[in-house]
């Protein structure tokens, strides 16, 4: 029974071609938040463990070194008769101070000459492994700078090879005068394992936290893209009601334009007839330009609402006065229809629109009158409490089926055996009006036959009371009891 007429999403290929861009945008993007998520998780890891790998060899290379001075240092005291770096003077080394220094991260010491031959110095003792290292060449590098060298190698006792940091120390023998060597062999077992250990907790921990980085990105991009998602969702949406509306227009137009030309054509094979000859066709093309400017207007204005081209004149108003005005003005088609309109207004005041409301009251009524019955009553009733103001418009036509009420106030919807003459588009434009009032728009079926439309609107906080003798806006106020027009 209302105006507008219903479309159903129409998906042609180019819609599907755009959804799928848009589907493979969105992936596309959310791989490479992902991906940043966890090359960029990864690069810190790695600076951050490289710079922990780092420090910890740095400690433990400073600790060894620290014990193999702690060995060497007292023993070149001792043999060259010079005070160690602590301050002491220089005693005989203790054969103690020879040999193998039991523990883990274990200390050999031994003496050489310049040719590399192992020598005894005060008792020291002979070797306790068999090939330690006697390397001329070692105790010859070690004669360069300070006289002092430190490296890794790896030694084989046995079957076995482990890691080993070696110092050697050229010192002059106080007993000859001559060159020596002093070489500390410190194994370093320990130091390498934990080193390894430092790695796989490392690599272990590292790949975890990638991996973690890696789902809550995932997480965090679908829902960083839910915006984007409903952006295109809603720019697809408006292009194809845009699609829609240019359709359905054109169909609207279509059927005025074909009446305006056969009339035309009508006058054009008969050039001669009097006009009162043409008189229908006159007429039928003034009907139809008529409803083509209602049509095209009822466009323009939809145009510019949804382009937010359309600013409210706002101002303190009584809805009563304007419901009043805007059905009396239908009078004449209410009474040509044989159709009774019955006003019931109370004063409500509230801050809108007049030229707005007083059209969407005219839609209201227009549309109750185009579906009533001869003889039959539409009822306008204006009310004011709680806050909101109303107007319900009720006909006595044959109301609306359950599933069209979804689309009553689509645009171009008709419900089926819909009266003709309306440009379908009354109550898309009564709904926006009262959406930019902040009120809502309903409809229901009344118990006795035909269909009830209430609109709600919100109104100001109450004023101090006015004098009595206030006058209403809008000219004379209609009689306290119900006013009939037609």
């Amino acid at each position: 029974m209302a105006d507008g007429i219903a479309v159903d999403p129409r998906d042609d290929g180019a819609e599907q071609e755009s959804l799928a861009d848009e589907h493979r945008l969105i992936a596309h993007t959310r791989r490479r938040l992902v991906l940043w998520s966890g090359v960029s998780t990864l690069v810190v890891l790695l600076v951050l463990g490289g710079a922990l790998y780092a420090v910890v060899a740095n400690t433990l290379y400073n600790a060894s070194v620290t014990k193999l001075d702690s060995v060497v240092n007292p023993v070149v005291a001792s043999l060259t008769g010079q005070p160690s770096p602590d301050g002491s003077a220089g005693t005989d080394a203790p054969d103690s101070q020879f040999g193998l220094q039991t523990g883990r991260g274990s200390v050999w010491l031994y003496a050489f000459d310049a040719s590399g031959n192992q020598v005894q110095l005060n008792r020291q003792p002979a070797p306790a492994l068999a090939g330690m290292p006697v390397d001329g060449s070692l105790a010859a590098a070690s004669a360069a700078a300070d006289g002092r060298d430190i490296r890794e190698v790896n030694i084989t006792v046995g079957t076995s090879v482990f890691p080993a940091r070696l110092m050697t120390q050229r010192f002059v023998y106080r007993v000859d005068g001559q060159t020596y060597f002093l070489q500390a062999l410190q194994d370093r077992s320990v130091e390498v394992e934990t080193l390894q250990s430092l790695v796989t907790v490392l690599l272990v921990g590292g790949g975890l936290v990638v991996v973690v980085s890696v789902l809550f990105g995932y997480v965090y991009a679908r829902r960083a893209l839910v915006p984007i998602r409903q952006s295109f969702e809603a720019q697809r949406g408006a292009l194809r009601r845009q699609r829609e509306f240019a359709a359905d227009a054109s169909h609207e137009l279509r059927t005025p334009l074909t009446v305006i030309r056969s009339s035309l054509e009508h006058l054009a094979r008969h050039p001669d007839a009097a006009v009162g000859q043409q008189r229908e066709a006159l007429d039928d093309i003034d009907a139809e330009v008529a409803h083509l400017t209602a049509l095209v207007d009822d466009l323009l204005l939809l145009a510019r609402s949804d382009s937010g081209a359309v600013a409210l004149d706002r101002m303190p108003l009584d809805l009563g006065d304007i419901a009043f005005e805007a059905a009396g003005a239908l009078g004449r088609m209410a009474a040509d229809r044989g159709v009774h309109v019955e006003v019931d207004p109370e004063p409500t005041m509230l801050d809108g629109d007049p030229g707005r409301l007083r059209q969407l009251v005219t839609i209201l009524v227009d549309n109750a009158i185009r579906h009533s019955p001869r003889n039959g009553q539409v009822s306008v009733i204006v009310r004011s409490g709680n806050g909101v103001a109303s107007v319900e418009v009720d006909d006595q036509g044959p109301g609306l089926r359950e599933q069209d009420m979804p689309h009553v106030f689509d645009r171009f919807w008709r419900a089926p055996g819909a009266p003709s003459g309306g440009t379908g588009l009354g109550l898309a434009i009564a709904k926006w009006i009262v959406d930019r009032h902040g009120g809502r728009i309903g409809v229901a079926n009344r118990p006795g036959g035909g269909a009830a439309f209430r609109v709600e609107l919100p109104v100001p906080a109450p004023e101090p009371p006015s004098p009595p003798d206030r006058g209403r806006a809008g000219g004379e106020a209609p009689p306290a009891s119900s006013a009939l027009l037609g």
